[in-house]
């Protein structure tokens, strides 16, 4: 529903328009879903007028019926605030940025992510280049917050969705990546209307998977631009770390089998991670029947599939040393290793298992069909 003209939300004057300042019309709209983030909208809406770029844009955030504070610390930005009236999700704040917008192509990122100075140049480079495709950017390796669960998220993300060399001679990830992520999404306006949107009557997220993933059906290319980067606050704990890891799991789960891509090689779906889910799985299954068998035999394959697993993911594991040192590489391994891979592996279960129930059920759906249509 990206073009419905009933869409009730309320328009607040931006900065300049209160100064009788007439806005240029933007060449870049930067799109920015907003629900209950005071601790991060801030930071995020400094860091994009504290480096403005050299050619006209237009920020909008578009609130999802926030309950605490963050509507107030918009007003203070010279940014469009669009206040949806009831709780709508994602996907349907994205939609109504969009359809609001006065610039040529669409730049979305997310309230808990940072531009750096080198970003919207990177972007609108970007846009030049390939104007009818959907360009990507990522995290930067290190993250805005300091400790450890939150590095290591950034440096598997910027990892996986931008610099992971491809296998041999296979095509290059930043030529044909999987999905383009919605916290560095650039698109044309028009190539965007034409998409009707991000579908809002989806799972309750990877949204942009979907949306890749549909566009691409339609002969809509995908690329992966490592110059676009913003910078992530995640906040994570470890209880929040495994929490994300399990839900993402879940939901990448239900998606993919109904996608019949549950294998494939999908920027933070890897099969390095996949690999390593296996792996730790399949060394729990080794130790136990060892344990009930006495057969030394099982013991003996385990450093087999440690070394296998370690081989696979052998890059990323450098990228975690050349980004973290060695102090924390020697944590990441271990996280990843066991805690990491043993929450996304019960997350895939669950997830397949409420795939089969649902449909069981007769309540799944085919999660590319049915787009509400502009």
């Amino acid at each position: 529903m990206l073009f419905d003209q009933t869409a009730e939300y309320v328009l607040l004057s931006n900065m300049a328009e209160n100064m009788g300042v007439k806005p240029l019309i933007a060449l870049i709209a930067i799109i920015i879903p907003n629900y209950n983030g005071e601790k991060t909208i801030g930071l995020c809406l400094k860091s994009i007028y504290k480096n403005p770029p050299d050619f006209p844009f237009e920020v909008i955030v578009v609130d999802d019926c926030s309950d605490d504070g963050s509507t107030e610390i918009i007003k203070k930005f010279p940014c469009r605030l669009i206040r949806l009236a009831r709780r709508s999700g994602a996907s349907r704040a994205r939609n109504e940025g969009a359809r609001n917008a006065s610039g040529e192509a669409l730049f979305f990122i997310d309230a808990d992510c940072l531009l750096t100075e080198n970003t919207l140049p990177a972007v609108l480079k970007a846009y030049r280049k390939h104007p009818d495709a959907i360009t990507g950017g990522t995290y930067t390796p290190l993250p805005y917050d300091t400790d450890f669960f939150s590095t290591f998220q950034s440096i598997f993300i910027n990892y996986s969705e931008g610099v992971r060399p491809p296998a041999k001679g296979a095509v290059p990830h930043q030529d044909k990546p999987d999905y383009i992520a919605t916290h560095a999404m650039l698109i044309g306006k028009e190539v965007f209307k034409k998409s009707s949107g991000f579908k809002e009557d989806f799972l309750p997220i990877i949204e942009d998977v979907e949306f890749s993933h549909r566009l691409r059906r339609q002969g809509v290319r995908l690329v992966m631009d490592t110059d676009i980067l913003v910078r992530h606050i995640f906040g994570f704990s470890l209880f929040k770390s495994l929490k994300n890891a399990f839900r993402k799991s879940l939901y990448w789960t239900v998606y993919s089998i109904g996608n019949k891509d549950l294998l494939r090689d999908s920027g933070t779906a890897s099969i390095g991670l996949k690999a390593d889910v296996v792996s730790l799985f399949s060394c729990i299954l080794l130790s136990t029947l060892f344990a009930l068998t006495g057969k030394s035999l099982y013991l003996s394959v385990l450093p087999i599939v440690s070394g296998v697993n370690l081989f696979i993911n052998r890059r990323f594991l450098k990228a975690l040393l050349r980004n973290g040192g060695a102090s924390f590489f020697i944590k990441a391994l271990l996280y990843y290793m066991s805690l990491y891979p043993l929450t996304v592996g019960f997350g895939s279960l669950f997830g397949a298992l409420k795939y089969f129930t649902s449909k069981a059920l007769g309540l799944y759906a085919q999660p590319h069909k049915g787009v509400r249509s502009p």
